[in-house]
């Protein structure tokens, strides 16, 4: 395992909200893999809709999605494409 990461651009006039940040933990919280937001240096437990809500997420914000563990590639592909379902990015 080597952990594996992808960075994104919010481009969503009302940032990350409730509804995505529902989603996303969601679908993170399938894998036994750490799932990260990295928002300005500050990480955030993406299985937890709290956590994620507070980065406070704002239109073009820089996240670098950091999944670590056995099932990192597809839980980095998941929520990957949550963010992109719930144009994010």
């Amino acid at each position: 395992m080597k952990m594996v990461s992808q960075t994104i651009i919010i481009k969503n006039a009302e940032g990350l909200h409730a509804r995505p940040a529902t989603e996303i933990a969601k679908n993170a919280t399938k894998y036994t893999s750490t799932v990260e937001l990295d928002v300005m240096g500050n990480k955030f437990n993406a299985k937890s809709v709290l956590n994620i809500m507070s980065a406070g997420i704002k239109n073009s914000t820089q996240i670098q999605i950091i999944c670590d563990g056995v099932d990192e590639e597809k839980a980095l592909e998941e929520v990957l494409q949550t963010f992109k379902e719930n144009s994010l990015v």
